[in-house]
């Protein structure tokens, strides 16, 4: 066999391994007997709810499994066509053997990707908050850059985007702005950029073109659906109304029709101000504190299981998860995976798929570098 192709099986080996060890093998296939069995009790349908949830669970556990064995045995079939074509010098035989083995490296590649994104709300819309630091327009005017970059990716990816608020920036840019994203794992893809990133740059606000150092932070947390109940004491909620701090004409200037939720206990507050009426701002406010109060509650899980790769940062050196760097030279490098573009425009643009990914593995697999130290 030739080299090329004993190094693609060893690591589409370790592949499978790894997509095995991620549905705790032994776990999933005896949770798919008992789905099994219980999809043959007549008194299933009873619960229509139950039983829709139960049969989803088994088509999905049913299907994983199914696609790590094709990928076993049809990687041994591979395997022994090569041998048997080398023992008969069979050019076309292991020629077809070996491009059936990097069909197989590439979609054992695409279920690691799919199984990064298989947490329990990652298949929801999200929400996304965008959050200037302080230092004024430098920090506003990189707010709204991070804007305009999930905006761009969203887009790439044919998500649709909704703007619910947005809070102009004093001269440029904007203090803060939530968006909607709704697509196929949309929270999934971008739980990982929750935290605070780091601009340096010469700055187009400065006469004396300085080199200047800006942070903002962005927000993440998944739209709950009605599958997910959540319920709050609403005498535990503050209800601020207030006028709209975006563009919008006279009649949002002037009527109060911007609404703040802020749940007392934890002091999670939200703001919806992107309708002229106060009525659905009022809708989306709640709609929006239930779901950061889920994500909130998924967080704490996450934190529980793994504690040491969980951290709470403020909107400030030290705290970043990424530099982006135009200045002197160009640079994007994220600080908890080592993952490095030379292109930051092509970044700012959108191109954040690699950077996600090794995120997501991270945070799945575990692995990835002690530390990593930030550019200058």
């Amino acid at each position: 066999m030739r080299a090329e192709i004993t190094a693609l099986v060893e690591e589409l080996k370790q592949s499978v391994g790894l997509l095995r060890r991620h549905l705790d093998w032994d776990t999933a296939n005896n949770r798919l007997r008992e789905l099994n069995a219980l999809s043959e009790d007549p008194t299933l349908w009873d619960d229509a709810d139950r039983a829709q949830k139960l049969m989803r669970e088994r088509t999905d556990l049913e299907t994983r499994i199914e696609n790590i064995k094709r990928l076993e045995q049809e990687l041994s079939d591979n395997i022994e066509l090569i041998e048997l074509g080398e023992a008969e010098n069979d050019q076309g035989v292991i020629g077809e053997a070996e491009a059936a083995i990097k069909g197989l490296a590439a979609e054992a590649a695409k279920q690691q990707i799919e199984t990064l994104l298989s947490g329990e709300a990652d298949g929801m819309d999200t929400y996304l908050e965008v959050h200037s630091g302080a230092g004024g327009t430098e920090s506003q005017d990189w707010a709204e850059m991070l804007l305009r970059m999930y905006t761009r990716w969203a887009d790439r990816r044919g998500f649709k985007v909704e703007l619910v608020g947005r809070q102009e920036g004093e001269g440029a840019g904007i203090k803060g702005a939530t968006l909607i994203i709704k697509g196929k794992n949309a929270y999934g893809w971008l739980k990982t950029e929750s935290g605070v990133h780091r601009l340096v740059r010469i700055s187009p606000f400065d006469s004396n073109a300085r080199r200047q150092t800006s942070f903002a932070s962005i927000d993440v947390y998944p739209v709950v659906d009605d599958r997910i109940t959540i319920e709050i004491d609403e005498s535990q909620v503050r209800v601020d109304t207030m006028r709209s701090g975006g563009a919008g004409g006279q009649h949002v200037n002037k009527t109060e029709s911007a609404v703040r939720l802020t749940h007392i206990p934890t002091g999670i507050a939200v703001v919806s101000e992107g309708d002229r009426s106060q009525h659905k701002n009022r809708a989306t406010a709640w709609n929006m504190l239930k779901a950061k109060l889920y994500e909130a509650e998924l967080k704490r899980r996450e934190e529980k299981a793994m504690a040491e790769q969980a951290a709470k940062t403020d909107i400030g050196w030290g705290h970043q998860i990424r530099s982006y760097v135009l200045q002197p030279y160009q640079m994007v490098k994220d600080l908890r995976t080592g993952v490095t573009s030379s292109d930051p425009d092509a970044v700012l643009d959108g191109a954040l798929d690699p950077y996600m990914e090794a995120a997501l593995a991270q945070r799945v697999y575990g692995g990835g570098p002690d530390s990593v130290d930030d550019v200058d």
